[in-house]
């Protein structure tokens, strides 16, 4: 037998039924189907027995999945709460992607049995959240369906029954260590809605959230601990958001101007400063109403009136190096803030303003608003080159460019057109994707490029402290920004961060020395500044900057600063000079008519 389906019951003669009314209407025939039950009270025994099910003793969720697999003949195990639904062809889908993917445990992804709006976003933001943070830490829950080889399973004395909540999410991870995990792409289960309803959004979210953070800490949390109960009861809640109506009309607005929304990433100042640019262009063909986060919110409204303000995901960087786990903490511990008000905020905006297309700068929230509203994306970044360019780059960083292109595909799903800025040109995968250079401000081409005595440092975090420490010991001038104060040290003249003043330093110096950054490396290019690059530990986009920056002959890739890898570099800077004359590299009025041709043939009204 090919797989056994293992389902914890207590009390669910309103919902067994249709869970295995679906399994049966399969074309997947390979299966048997195990009700473990907790001693139910109603007829969720009697009901298993006439759809002819095996049927044993379970209890907590733990104990009774462990007691099912105790009888299981398949050679894989899917473990299903019981108020779930397959979707057409979901076990040959499941089973198919599987093996072809040699997975050793695997999740699915969700659908809501609900036509709220809420609630499509809801698990939709789980789905891209779990695609997310699959290559970081194996992680899930019961509701997601759990498929295993028994193998396995066996292998670490199944689910832990000494834990009331999160064990789930215990058992995938200590099979996740043993084999390969993944959430599967195209197998969904259809899930009820039952205890948002009873909960409420709020309630819900911060209990998964804490339980989360817990998990990713390596702490367990208890069901009592989170105020968590087994049992269901059936109530009605009100709308949180208000119906959004598809219109078949294609009407414009009074003014005869299209609606668009623009949302970006408020990480860095890159996302913010070529959006601007693209923005001031973009402004007198269309109504334009702009979200951002952060420092890109900082920047865009002193630049425009209609821009409003989200939360966004933040990157927690410790001696010039990514940290993951304190980066997904930190987001979890403001998860059930930031989904509530931006989506609130989203919703509304929407309502209103009827957008006939949404433009994404690598923001999260956009991308979620127009997969549920089926509103046209269209993304616009320097990110989707890592996911639709054949790039290349030393095998040592193929773990970080997995968790790279998971992040990026989470981030932006299913657009209309994948429109990329970049200052190399691998080729692309598919049609839907574009390439052009650089987004520059005007401010930076009209400048005047000459090489003075001194060498230009930007960093985007403080933390880098090595960095100081070699400078120190050069016999060279350099104008240092992005350590917050303005102080003279030797050689070293800290800047706290102007505009004027950083444009007339980088139109002056002899080179750069930088991360990993797209928009500063860019605008160094442009300007015929050799960069040392220092990417960002773990920061794959970075990394792959430098790659094709050291590849094209224009600066050199270091995973770390040296004294005697930095003196080459400033004694070669001719060398890099005379590569860089031929470089162009701008590339705004071809990326504008990019842009706003995708929007004239992909935009739809909604109202």
């Amino acid at each position: 037998m090919k797989i056994s389906i293992v389902i914890p019951t207590y009390n669910e003669e309103d919902y067994l039924p249709e869970l295995i009314d679906s399994i049966k209407s399969q074309e997947f025939t390979d299966y048997e189907i195990i009700i473990s039950d907790a001693n139910s009270k109603d007829n969720t025994r009697q009901i298993a027995q006439e759809y002819g099910c095996k049927i044993v003793d379970g209890g907590l969720p733990a104990l009774g999945r462990n007691n099912g697999a105790k009888v299981a003949q398949g050679e894989l195990i899917l473990f299903l709460d019981s108020d779930l639904i397959l979707s057409p062809g979901y076990l040959h889908d499941a089973v198919e992607e599987f093996e072809e993917k040699k997975l050793g445990i695997a999740i699915s992804q969700m659908t809501p049995l609900s036509d709220k709006k809420r609630d499509k976003v809801l698990h939709e933001f789980a789905n891209r959240f779990m695609i997310m943070v699959e290559s970081i830490k194996p992680h899930g829950a019961g509701c997601y369906g759990i498929i295993t080889r028994r193998i396995l399973h066996e292998e670490v004395n199944g689910f832990n029954e000494s834990l009331d909540f999160g064990e789930d999410s215990d058992y995938i991870e200590r099979i996740g260590r043993i084999s390969k995990f993944k959430v599967l792409r195209k197998a969904h289960v259809l899930v009820s809605t039952r205890r948002l309803e009873k909960e409420g959004l709020k309630s819900l979210a911060t209990k998964y959230t804490k339980s989360t953070v817990y998990d990713f800490m390596g702490k367990k949390i208890t069901a009592e601990e989170l105020d968590y109960n087994f049992g269901y009861e059936k109530e009605d809640s009100d709308k949180l958001y208000p119906e959004y109506i598809v219109s078949s009309d294609d009407d414009q607005g009074d003014n005869g101007k299209k609606r668009i929304i623009y949302s970006v990433c408020g990480e860095g100042m890159g996302h913010a400063i070529r959006s601007g640019v693209l923005l001031e262009e973009m402004s007198s063909r269309y109504d334009i109403m702009i979200f951002a986060s952060d420092r890109a919110y900082q920047y865009l409204s002193k630049k425009f009136d209609n821009v409003h303000e989200i939360y966004g995901f933040n990157t927690v960087y410790e001696d010039n190096r990514v940290k993951n786990k304190k980066t997904f903490v930190r987001s979890m511990k403001s998860l059930p803030r930031d989904l509530k008000g931006n989506l609130q905020l989203l919703y509304k905006i929407a309502r209103d303003f009827k957008p006939h297309a949404i433009v994404s700068d690598f923001e999260f929230y956009a991308s979620l608003l127009s997969n549920v509203l089926r509103i046209p994306l269209i993304s616009i970044d320097n990110m989707h080159i890592i996911t639709q360019g054949k790039i290349e780059y030393p095998s040592k960083f193929k773990k970080d460019k997995i968790k790279a292109e998971a992040v990026v595909r989470s981030f932006i799903v299913r657009p209309e057109r994948f429109i990329i800025m970049s200052y190399f040109f691998p080729p692309l995968k598919n049609k839907k994707s574009v390439i052009y250079p650089p987004v520059l401000r005007k401010e930076i081409i009209n400048l005047q490029p000459a090489y003075g005595d001194y060498i230009l440092v930007y960093q985007t975090s403080a933390s880098n402290l090595k960095l100081i420490e070699v400078l120190k010991k050069t016999p060279y001038k350099f104008v240092i920004y992005g350590f917050n104060k303005s102080q003279e040290m030797k050689n070293l003249h800290f800047k706290i961060f102007n505009e004027n003043d950083f444009f007339n330093d980088l139109e002056n110096s002899q080179a750069i020395i930088s991360n990993g950054g797209f928009g500063l490396i860019s605008e160094a290019l442009y300007l015929k500044k050799p960069v040392y690059s220092i990417p960002v530990q773990g920061q794959f986009e970075q990394i792959l900057n430098a790659v094709y920056l050291q590849k094209s002959g224009y600066g050199e890739f270091h995973e770390q600063i040296s004294l005697e890898s930095l003196q080459l570099f400033l004694e070669n800077l001719s060398k890099y000079q005379e590569n860089l004359s031929k470089y162009q590299g701008v590339g705004n009025e071809e990326i504008i008519n990019e842009l706003t041709g995708s929007i004239e043939r992909y935009s739809k009204e909604y109202k």
